[in-house]
């Protein structure tokens, strides 16, 4: 789970694990692996044409941004506990609203960091547009958004439970 305040990343312990740990793989063996991939291209011979070579350092730049974006999260990440069970929507929380206050239309989601998105539950990130106007409201609160065709939504907020997973 995260939380983005100011420059700050909140994850927990095990999303920090998780995280680092990729880091650890792509700047060790996966560099290793990608730079292989190159000099097995080069060594085939044109580069021009050499659609293997061109591939490989597509991949090997898409990595290193990868290895960068990762650092900077961990470098202002700060490691602590899931946000309190108090019914106030925050980073960290499952929450499920109802669209214009109609019960049968509702969802349920992570307010999280895309980077803690998993298959188990759909995520918005707390700078979404629906996970902005969600954040700190209580349940039963109302809070509108504007969707991506320009017009407003209402949802009103039904639950906000600690994510467990």
């Amino acid at each position: 789970m995260t939380q983005t305040s100011e420059n700050a990343t909140w994850l927990t312990q095990e999303a920090y694990n998780q995280l680092k740990a990729e880091l650890e793989y792509l700047s060790g063996p996966a560099r290793i692996e990608i730079a292989k991939k190159i000099e097995a291209a080069r060594e085939e011979g044109d580069l021009r044409e050499n659609g293997g070579y061109h591939a490989a350092k597509e991949e090997q730049g898409k990595q290193e941004a990868r290895v960068r974006q990762l650092q900077q999260l961990l470098e202002n990440a700060k490691v602590g506990e899931a946000p309190p069970d108090d019914g106030v929507v925050e980073p960290g929380m499952v929450v499920t609203v109802a669209f214009d206050g109609d019960p049968d239309d509702k969802i349920t989601f992570l307010l999280a960091s895309r980077e803690y998105a998993s298959s188990e539950i759909e995520t918005y990130s707390p700078q979404s547009p629906l996970g902005q106007s969600v954040n700190g409201k209580k349940v039963g609160d109302t809070a509108q958004y504007e969707m991506p065709n320009g017009k407003t939504a209402s949802v009103e907020i039904l639950e906000a439970k600690p994510y467990q997973g």
